[in-house]
């Protein structure tokens, strides 16, 4: 099973619109998938599922399940502060370690505002990932100036559009 990661808990944001992209591609060639949208966190899990309270929160358990259950992951990772979503970091914290990522297989796909298409953000992911024993896909889409090359539904960069469907090849073969 592949899980598709929204990155954010921002409602409504271009992360889950790039998720559900992503999603129809897959959906095109037939293949399973289900969605993990960080907006569906419960708002007080850092405390209320994390460290003592392992296990507590019945929400938060649906999602670590998901990731449990999966064998790939595509994250869709907004950059936030030149790094990933502290919300991201807090739930992969919040995971049964050491062994919930170890030898799964994983891609990374960034957003951002600026012209780095959030490279340093999903270099700074890789390395967690990496750390927790994941194999992660060595393309990594940047999409630089998404405002400008996304309409909330489609991207309208074509090359863009290109380097999505190249992804979604490369990581079935993966």
């Amino acid at each position: 099973m592949i899980t598709l990661i929204s990155g954010t808990n921002r409602p409504e944001s271009n992360s889950i619109a790039i998720v559900n992209m992503y999603a129809a591609l897959l959906q095109k060639q037939g293949v399973p998938y289900q969605i993990l949208n960080l907006a569906e966190l419960p708002t007080d899990f850092i405390v209320s599922a994390l460290y003592d309270n392992t296990g507590k929160n019945e929400q938060f358990n649906k999602l670590a399940n998901m990731i449990a259950e999966s064998d790939k992951f595509v994250f869709v990772v907004p950059e936030y502060n030149s790094s990933y979503p502290g919300v991201l970091k807090a739930f992969i914290d919040g995971l049964s370690y050491p062994n919930t990522f170890k030898d799964k297989k994983g891609a990374l796909i960034g957003l951002s505002s600026g012209m780095q298409g959030s490279g340093l953000a999903l270099s700074h992911l890789s390395d967690v990932l990496n750390y927790l024993g994941m194999h992660v896909m060595a393309m990594r889409l940047k999409l630089a100036h998404i405002e400008k090359n996304f309409d909330g539904t489609q991207l309208t960069n074509e090359l863009y559009q290109e380097l999505l469907e190249q992804h979604v090849e490369q990581f079935l073969k993966f």
